[in-house]
């Protein structure tokens, strides 16, 4: 159980570490419900923080609900890269099921990290090619 903790150092935690997501956004992985927003960090795992505001969730209880869905799910992601992660809810929230929640989410994840692995190679193969000759 203890590789599926979810600690402090896993979270962000200050107004900073959020701004920084916003600040300088590498990766966006849209859904109808959600919104990713990435940027990579050197720590080595993900750092999640979430923001649902009251305009797409009313009441506390159903904002609780959808983010104890998503920090679980977050949770089991065991593998994601090292980066540091802003969830957004959007407009319709309220109507998912944690069924939902938690199958938009995997969804999700799966899509983060391929977008992940398809911006690592360019940046991997420049440094080998810049020293090619072309002509």
């Amino acid at each position: 159980m203890k590789a599926l903790s979810f600690p402090k150092s896993h979270r962000l935690l200050r107004p900073a570490d959020y701004g920084k997501v916003f600040n300088d956004v590498q990766l966006k992985v849209p859904h109808r419900n959600f919104l990713i927003l990435a940027t990579p960090n050197n720590l080595g795992h993900a750092r999640i923080g979430l923001i649902f505001s009251k305009k797409n969730l009313k009441l506390a209880v159903q904002r609780n609900r959808v983010k104890r869905q998503v920090r679980e799910s977050f949770r089991h992601q065991t593998d994601l890269p090292g980066l540091d992660l802003v969830v957004l809810g959007r407009q319709g929230l309220v109507s998912l099921d944690n069924q939902s929640v938690r199958a938009s989410m995997d969804d999700l994840w799966r899509r983060l990290r391929k977008k992940y692995a398809q911006s690592q190679p360019s940046r991997a193969a420049t440094p080998d090619t810049a020293g090619r000759g072309t002509g």
